[in-house]
């Protein structure tokens, strides 16, 4: 899977409630209605800025870290974010990305500012800064997870398959 959008960088430690906020993940099932909340209390804006054309969010270390709930990728998903692209991410956060289709990919984004033009490969590990005209390498998913992100989730795996015979 290969991906090119801008990136919009936050800071280290955003957990689910930056996501999305508990004053909406319990109002509504619709992910769509949901989406345009997704980071607002960091980024007001960030729906707006990634809904037309797509966008990577990137981030520092410990993305996605509190609460277990899906809502907080899907909401992503429905926001247009292509992949979420940090330094470390919180185990279950980092599971249940997969599992709702959102690709994320762990590698050093000191060198990504906000607005860079960004290309991801996710077979061949590697984010490149097109801005800046550098590669940063990433260790590949292992297959059963770049399978689950190619089929658009567990559910859709399981749709597609019947269960994990890959």
């Amino acid at each position: 899977m290969e991906f090119q959008a801008k990136a919009f960088k936050y800071g280290d430690d955003i957990n689910t409630d930056y996501i999305i906020s508990g004053k909406h993940k319990f109002k509504s099932a619709d992910m769509e209605a949901m989406a345009v909340h997704a980071m607002e209390d960091l980024d007001s804006e960030y729906y707006n800025k990634v809904k037309p054309n797509g966008g990577f969010l990137v981030a520092g270390k410990n993305f996605g870290m509190g609460s277990s709930r899906e809502q907080a990728p899907l909401v992503l998903i429905h926001s247009n974010t292509k992949a979420i692209i940090a330094k470390s991410f919180a185990r279950i956060f980092f599971r249940n990305a997969i599992n709702t289709g959102l690709p994320v990919i762990e590698c050093d984004t000191d060198l990504i500012d906000d607005g860079d033009e960004l290309f991801v490969d996710l077979e061949s590990g590697v984010v490149r800064d097109l801005t800046k005209d550098i590669e940063i390498p990433f260790p590949p998913l292992p297959p059963v997870m770049a399978q689950l992100l190619a089929d658009g989730g567990l559910v859709e795996h399981f749709k597609k398959h019947g269960g994990f015979s890959i």
